[in-house]
């Protein structure tokens, strides 16, 4: 089997498993190609999925709210946002994504691969946004709706009836900050520590000076989600060793 035949069959299982099939597969095609790959092969500039990418994060943020309003006509919008920005945050964009097995699909330009890019979270949410775009291009506003719904679906409805996004903890303490304090928290990392293939990152977070709490994770953003959890509860104490 030639090259070209192995990556034909290829982008046909691709199809199969994002549930569309290409009338213009140079699109799909498109939307996999990491711009390392096009700068390896001397391909113009934009033969790479960064513009698609483009296109489905905007339609990304369209369709899921779309489907949160019209879900729930009733819910207020803060607790939308936080519904919306729990479903479009990299992690389960990149978790879609493995789950279509997009990764091995991409098309990586030999440094990125030999660094484990196929697996990077921000690579496979690009990565899903791009394939968005594509489908919305090839197939319309309609498939790019179902497209949402069929790999998201899961998550949309996990949304449904959630007062507060519980994994959301950095959302639910900005806002809450920022009510009172006018001001964003901050988060450093304090220090990283075990094997280079499962580092655990120490964060902490800080408000005006303050540490108001630390966590830790196996990513920086869960260490950060950690640290902000425990700020909540600090904060919560310390409300109710005010009340009267």
């Amino acid at each position: 089997m030639t090259e070209t035949t192995e990556r034909t069959v290829e982008l046909a299982a691709v199809e199969e498993r994002i549930g569309h099939q290409f009338r213009d597969r140079t699109l799909l095609e498109k939307s996999l190609t990491h711009r390392s790959w096009s700068y390896e092969k001397s391909f113009d500039a934009v033969q790479n999925y960064e513009r698609l990418e483009f296109l489905g994060d905007a339609l990304l943020g369209f369709l899921v709210s779309e489907w949160l309003c019209t879900d729930d006509p009733e819910a207020p919008e803060g607790i939308l946002t936080r519904r919306k920005q729990s479903v479009v945050r990299t992690e389960a964009l990149a978790e879609a994504a493995r789950c279509m097995d997009l990764g091995r699909a991409m098309l990586l330009g030999r440094g990125e691969a030999s660094t484990g890019g196929r697996g990077k979270e921000s690579l496979l949410a690009d990565v899903f946004e791009a394939v968005l775009g594509a489908v919305y291009l090839d197939g319309g506003v309609r498939a790019a709706r179902a497209f949402v719904r069929r790999q998201l679906g899961g998550s949309l409805r996990e949304r449904r009836g959630l007062r507060q996004v519980a994994d959301d903890f950095k959302t639910i303490l900005q806002e809450r900050i920022q009510a009172s304090l006018r001001v964003t928290p901050r988060y450093r990392i304090v220090r990283t520590q075990g094997p280079a293939h499962a580092h655990q990152f120490e964060v902490e977070v800080v408000v005006g000076g303050r540490v108001l709490g630390m966590g830790s994770g196996g990513s920086r953003k869960q260490g950060e989600q950690q640290a902000a959890r425990a700020a909540l509860v600090a904060l919560d104490a310390e409300a109710g060793q005010a009340a009267p």
